[in-house]
């Protein structure tokens, strides 16, 4: 064994995870590591509980590790606790747990994300007035599905999320060719379920604020679908921000 490179950042800032378990979708047990909010030198007024950002991997059928996550102790360094959710669909679990997501991409992967919340307020964990969700990909579809269809979360962060998937299904490289009719249906004879599950129209739901993070040459997830759900959201009121990045993928 040997070091890889130095940490700039004393150990004491770095939350431990703890894996937890709890009933998902369908009641199947879920995984998750709850990282809980850690700083050396400040402490939480007495009784307040910290808020939650709820992430997922992309993939989607990819899985979440606890390997060490700068980007992610960022935010539990500044008073967040984490939930980093291995939603059903994940690989490593058996192939059962994997096979969840078949045929339910958009359903089972959120309504894990939104039983992890449910669960850490339950334990006294995090602010059920403070939920927050956050992914990119494939993660950000799981999270504008949330933010689209359910009414768990405050707020959240869509980094080049998948909004359109049929425009996935038409548009997508070789190497995930077909790689939809096992998580949504066969595509184009179940083009009703792409368009259900897709919320770039469903953009009169959202009812929260949100950020948009969109790389401009994203041939995947084209632009068009994030200032769709921007310009939604204006339309409503409500707080937006959308950043784009020039010659970005």
């Amino acid at each position: 064994l040997r070091t890889a490179g130095r940490l700039a950042v004393d150990a004491g800032w770095l939350s431990r995870p703890r894996s937890i378990r709890f009933p998902g979708a369908g009641g199947h047990e879920v995984q998750a590591f709850h990282y809980p909010p850690t700083a050396p030198d400040h402490r939480a007024p007495e009784g307040e509980l910290p808020p939650l950002i709820v992430r997922s991997h992309g993939g989607p059928t990819s899985q979440g590790s606890a390997g060490l996550n700068l980007a992610l102790q960022f935010w539990t360094s500044r008073g967040f606790a984490v939930a980093d959710v291995n939603y059903g669909g994940s690989t490593g679990f058996g192939r059962d747990y994997r096979r969840r997501l078949d045929g339910q991409w958009g359903i089972v992967d959120v309504e894990d994300c939104i039983a992890a919340a449910k669960w850490l307020v339950a334990q006294k964990l995090a602010d059920p007035e403070r939920l927050a969700i956050r992914g990119g990909s494939a993660a950000g579809y799981t999270t504008l599905c949330a933010l689209t269809f359910h009414d768990c979360f405050r707020v959240g962060a869509s980094h080049y999320g998948i909004g359109d998937l049929e425009a996935l299904a038409r548009d997508t490289h070789k190497f995930e060719s077909r790689y939809l009719d096992r998580l949504v249906g066969p595509w184009p004879e179940r083009a009703d379920l792409y368009r259900a599950r897709s919320p770039i129209h469903f953009t009169d739901r959202l009812s929260c604020p949100a950020i948009f993070f969109q790389g401009l040459d994203d041939l995947a997830v084209p632009p068009n679908q994030a200032e769709a759900m921007v310009a939604a959201l204006r339309a409503k009121g409500l707080p937006v921000a959308y950043l784009a990045f020039a010659g970005e993928g």
